[in-house]
């Protein structure tokens, strides 16, 4: 290996570990922000029940004393709705916060941005030190993952304010970077011969796009089924012990919003299953051979598309869809691990073989 490959790879190592480093401080600043907004509102909630248990009080007492009656014109008094309106509250549909919670999770934001910067100069500088592109076995798949997952939770941004979902993207990602660096890693190297081919960089980029997709939905199916438990908790007249809830969109924002994403990750899923059939007949000779990364690929696209059917035309919804949205990221998960590290099979090199 050529010196300017060695230092490329120690280059990369480096960044890795500072973008590591990086994505902890922001996963803190996010955590920090789910706490003081949960801290907040409560105590808006406490101010805004006492200014409507005053309000009530103090005419009733004062049109008994003056003989009004106080169900009449001079005694009624109008509930101030502005005191009242952030009691047991959650983000609304358009998933928008007031902007007085919003300094902890704007820092949270720009070091996650500094973060991902990083994180591409490690990727980058690992393709250089290659020679290829960076997804040829684990370490480079959960790296390269890990910085897709972040990158398009900030891009995300843009459209919609999803950061609340900022706690759960970066301890992903930040589990994904250890993971990568302890377990699975894997010093710079050329690709077996049936990797080196331009369908490397077709199929598993879709591939991991479609599942950084999965994984913002998986984070949402969570919260919906805690924010729903709460809604009904609430609903009932029970304590609300999920204080922070209050700062994530109500249940259904979140299945709607959930629904979208996953039916775009479904289109990418789709083509990766595609590209994959079409390489493996190029690089062995056939679409198809019952590989067992081949049929856990195709799991992963019956149950998204079981998903997308029950939801859309057989009213499963609610906690189901959530269940089912969860179950879909547990067979990816299960794809790119398991079935990586402990499974015999023409994909055996995606794991440590290198």
């Amino acid at each position: 290996m050529f010196p300017i490959n060695e230092t490329m790879g120690q280059y990369s190592e480096l960044f890795m570990l500072l973008a590591a480093g990086t994505y902890t401080v922001a996963f803190i600043a996010f955590a920090w922000d789910l706490a003081k907004s949960s801290k907040m509102l409560k105590a808006v909630d406490l101010k805004a029940a006492s200014s409507v248990a005053a309000e009530v009080k103090v005419p009733v007492a004062a049109g008994r004393a003056g003989g009004n009656d106080v169900g009449g014109p001079a005694g009624r008094t109008e509930r101030p709705t502005s005191a009242v309106t952030s009691v047991n509250q959650t983000a609304g549909g358009d998933m928008k916060y007031a902007a007085e919670r919003r300094i902890p999770a704007r820092v949270a934001v720009a070091v996650a941005i500094i973060g991902v910067a990083i994180h591409g100069a490690g990727v980058i500088t690992r393709a250089i030190g290659a020679g290829r592109v960076p997804w040829g076995n684990m370490y480079e798949f959960l790296t390269t993952g890990a910085f897709l997952v972040v990158a398009v939770f900030l891009l995300s941004l843009i459209r919609r304010d999803l950061r609340f979902l900022g706690t759960f993207v970066l301890g992903l990602a930040v589990i994904m970077m250890v993971a990568a660096s302890v377990t699975y890693w894997t010093p710079v190297g050329h690709l077996v011969p049936a990797l080196q081919s331009y369908w490397l960089v077709i199929h598993v980029s879709i591939a991991v796009m479609s599942a950084s997709l999965f994984t913002l939905t998986f984070a949402m199916s969570a919260l919906q089924l805690l924010q729903s438990h709460r809604q009904k908790t609430l609903a009932a007249g029970g304590v609300d012990k999920l204080g922070f809830m209050r700062l994530v969109p109500n249940a259904l924002s979140l299945e709607n919003l959930s629904y979208r994403i996953n039916t775009v990750g479904f289109v990418g899923w789709t083509f990766t299953l595609m590209f994959g059939a079409i390489w493996a007949e190029k690089a062995w000779g056939r679409f198809w051979g019952w590989d067992t990364k081949e049929v856990w690929t195709f799991v992963i696209w019956v149950v998204y598309a079981g998903y997308l059917h029950a939801r859309a035309t057989r009213g499963w919804t609610g906690t189901r869809a959530a269940w089912l949205s969860i179950a879909g990221y547990l067979c990816v998960i299960f794809n790119f691990t398991v079935v990586n590290v402990f499974f015999n099979g023409l994909h055996s090199y995606s794991g440590l073989s290198q």
